[in-house]
């Protein structure tokens, strides 16, 4: 290349930039330069997205999420506006699922979808549980998963740039919420200001005997999750303004 690259006062807009002759010219000689190299060779799109705007990132998962419906034939399924039915039935039918196979890979790639879904957490643990023998029931509830990812296909983490070093998190949990062994549901979401960097849906290992029991060990899990977070962040040198915060709906599991 001939002509200098213009690194200072950098334009605003595209239209002012293609106004200045020494941006016009160092554009034309990078294209020159592809035709000479011929680096043409088109390599296959990411998975993931990062979308930098005034107010911080977006993390958006969309071209998997797509390659994922393509996958299980249902690109063009009739959205759904959740992403798992109220009441579960027929889970104690016996017939096997015909394909395990598709079963573990679409379970499997939703798993990965999770990473900046956390919506997609409970439901996709759920079906998770059954990946050593699906029966015809346990594909059906995996359906209103992709339906309800078609309808929600641009959804991801937004990271603003605009927040304070606070952190604090929900916890909940669903007594006897596992129709299968009654066993209680632990969820919660972890807040860094208006940033969400840590959640978790899962069963909990010990049956509890009142819902006090169950949000109690819910709240033990979430401070678990706080405190690693917290001790992070001190080796990182990176000082909170205020203690963590966790935030419970029941009174009595806080006492």
């Amino acid at each position: 290349m001939t002509s200098p690259i213009y690194q200072k006062n950098p334009k605003p807009s595209a239209l002012l930039a293609l106004t200045h002759p020494g941006w016009t010219q160092a554009m034309f000689d990078k294209l020159q330069a592809l035709y000479a190299n011929n680096t043409w060779t088109l390599v296959p799109r990411d998975s993931s997205m990062i979308a930098q705007t005034t107010n911080g990132l977006t993390l958006t998962q969309t071209k998997y999420a797509l390659d994922i419906l393509d996958h299980a034939q249902m690109i063009d399924c009739k959205p759904m506006g959740t992403p798992m039915m109220a009441k579960t039935k027929g889970l104690q039918s016996t017939t096997p699922f015909s394909d395990p196979a598709h079963y573990r890979s679409l379970v499997g790639a939703l798993q990965y979808l999770t990473l900046t879904r956390p919506d997609l957490a409970y439901s996709v643990n759920f079906v998770s549980q059954f990946m050593h023998s699906p029966i015809e029931a346990h594909f059906k509830m995996v359906k209103p998963i992709l339906r309800y990812v078609k309808g929600t296909i641009d959804f991801g983490l937004h990271f603003s740039s605009n927040s304070t070093l606070d952190l604090y998190a929900f916890s909940d949990a669903d007594w006897a919420g596992c129709s299968l062994i009654q066993c209680s549901m632990t969820g919660y979401c972890v807040f860094l200001a208006r940033n969400c960097i840590s959640w978790s849906a899962k069963k909990q290992h010990i049956v509890s005997r009142s819902s006090i029991e169950a949000k109690y060990r819910a709240m033990a899990q979430t401070t678990v999750e706080l405190t690693w977070i917290s001790f992070l962040f001190r080796d990182l040198d990176i000082k909170l303004h205020t203690p963590p915060l966790l935030l419970c709906d029941n009174l009595s599991a806080l006492t």
